[in-house]
């Protein structure tokens, strides 16, 4: 099997993603390993994982859609947003209505301006703003645009009096935090809410239907490459068939002839292989990533 591509990881609880990559390169027996996006300890799901020259797809991964099942416990607040954290903050929310409820989700849906979690990887004057805040520093980060495309309502549980759990289905933008929409939905009740349960469903047209968990690819090591190089880059981008000819110009970083192709797309040589990834401007097809050689 080939060495170079993406692996669809199942990520379970309890893991960093820095910790999957570590699983990865040791039964890929490379150390040039990377992944598409992090996912918190506490969630679980789809996690990709580039392997060999496959870490050069994932700038494009990372900045894809992300999909979500997430449970949100209204009622309670948590210093992180997510069960991780401890409780600082309680209000009693049994008599929110499923109505209001589902208007909280309505408002939090479309393109907004989210403030992300306090404790993120987000960095402020050079340091990440978990650090500042395990450090006891109160910490402000400014909104950014995002895009909640869908925010279902699946289902309400009232498992006490005081509390209410709430699932739900998402759709976002790269760069949402699942953790700041259950904060805003108990912010805007009046209640306050955290994350208790939060499974990534898809990452582009990535999905949990074809991801492995890292027992089965303990099981297949070190042919852990569940999708090869050209394959991966048929699966996400446009694709463009290059001659002999403008494969050498390529391969070089020289620019093709434009194809009037929306880009970024994928261009492929004569035998299959990937060539690079372009983009179109000026009237040239130019490389932005060149994968031979």
């Amino acid at each position: 099997m080939s060495t170079d591509g993406l692996v669809v990881v199942d990520k379970p609880g309890g893991m960093t993603s820095h910790d999957v990559v570590a699983r990865v390169r040791r039964l890929a027996r490379t150390r040039r390993v990377g992944h598409g996006g992090t996912l918190d300890p506490m969630a679980t799901g789809v996690l990709v994982i580039g392997v060999g020259r496959g870490t050069r797809l994932l700038t494009y991964v990372i900045g894809s859609a992300k999909g979500y099942a997430a449970t949100i416990r209204l009622g309670q607040s948590t210093i992180t947003d997510d069960a991780e954290g401890d409780v600082v903050a309680t209000a009693p929310a049994g008599h929110v209505t499923d109505e209001a409820i589902g208007a909280g989700l309505a408002a939090l849906t479309g393109d907004i301006q989210q403030v992300p979690s306090a404790v993120s990887a987000i960095k402020i004057d050079g340091k990440r703003a978990y650090k500042r805040v395990r450090e006891g520093e109160q910490v402000a980060l400014a909104a950014r645009p995002v895009t909640i495309s869908r925010l279902d309502l699946l289902a309400i549980r009232r498992p006490t009096a005081d509390l209410v759990d709430v699932d739900v289905q998402v759709e976002c933008s790269s760069g949402t935090y699942v953790r700041a929409i259950a904060r805003d939905l108990g912010a805007g009740l009046g209640v306050g809410g955290h994350l208790t349960a939060l499974r990534r469903t898809a990452v582009g047209g990535f999905t949990l239907a074809e991801a492995s968990t890292l027992e089965e690819l303990e099981k297949v090591a070190p042919d852990v490459v569940n999708l090869p190089l050209a394959a991966a880059a048929r699966r996400f981008f446009a694709a463009r068939e290059a001659s002999s000819d403008e494969a050498k110009v390529l391969s070089h970083g020289g620019p093709l002839a434009e194809a009037g192709l929306a880009g970024p797309y994928a261009v492929f040589a004569p035998d299959g292989g990937l060539l690079a990834v372009v983009r179109e401007r000026d009237g040239r097809a130019r490389p932005e990533v060149v994968f031979t050689g």
